[in-house]
């Protein structure tokens, strides 16, 4: 009962584009609290993140799925 290579890379990119999507919506509650606007990439990124991210999650959990039943 192997894993297939890819989980575990794709696991870690997901878990990564999580933490720096939640530092980036941190940044620019911080920034926005000052009266300012943040820049277009950290908002991007805290807009756009957190939802590939949870993308990422569902296809692993669709794949772990997929794997459970071949077995």
């Amino acid at each position: 009962m192997t894993s297939p290579g890819y989980r575990r890379p794709l696991m870690i990119v997901a878990a990564a584009i999580a933490i720096l999507s939640l530092a980036a919506v941190g940044t620019v509650i911080a920034i926005a609290s000052t009266g300012d606007a943040a820049p277009v990439w950290i908002t991007s990124t805290a807009l756009y993140g957190l939802p590939v991210a949870f993308m990422l999650g569902a296809v692993l959990v669709l794949d772990a799925i997929r794997q459970r039943r071949r077995q």
